[in-house]
């Protein structure tokens, strides 16, 4: 088990966690929005966090008002890196043809996640080893049929 990290933060409300063991703490508006239908909106949370160096922020939608609403989050996950300082904003979409979504200020909008990251070092070479994929992309693992066959993706 990872253990817990202790995150800053300025706001009038903290990100809350629903659940014990949930991986996500909630992120409510602080600002109302109507988001009419395929419209969207970057909505302010009123907070603003200092991650510790060696730490990211995702933000996510949150499934409830996905499955019942049809919103979600357009550039899904927001990434907060351990620099930033400024307000957490979240750039919500409706996605229902037909029914516009209103957005009270308190209503909980998307989660937070809070993750460790490694930074990489990329080193150039002059090709690359292979690997059973290859170069191999974008549906190249075909999909299933309704009777539960792969199908080929090309």
């Amino acid at each position: 088990m990872i253990d817990d990290v202790d995150v800053l933060f300025v706001g009038t409300d903290a990100p809350k966690y629903a659940h014990p063991g949930d991986a996500g703490a909630d992120l409510s508006a602080a600002e109302p929005v109507e988001l009419g239908p395929g419209e969207r909106a970057t909505v302010g949370t009123g907070v603003s966090i200092a991650l510790p160096n060696g730490y990211v922020g995702f933000v996510v939608p949150r499934s409830g008002l996905a499955s019942r609403h049809g919103i979600t989050i357009v550039n899904s996950p927001g990434t907060v890196d351990a620099g930033y300082r400024g307000e957490i904003r979240v750039t919500l979409l409706n996605t229902d043809s037909s029914h516009s979504y209103s957005v009270a200020v308190g209503d909980r909008i998307a989660q937070l996640i809070v993750m460790p990251v490694s930074r990489a070092r990329f080193t150039p070479v002059g090709s690359l080893p292979g690997s059973h994929r290859g170069q191999s992309g974008f549906g190249s693992t075909g999909y299933g049929d309704s009777s539960g066959e792969t199908v080929d993706g090309s």
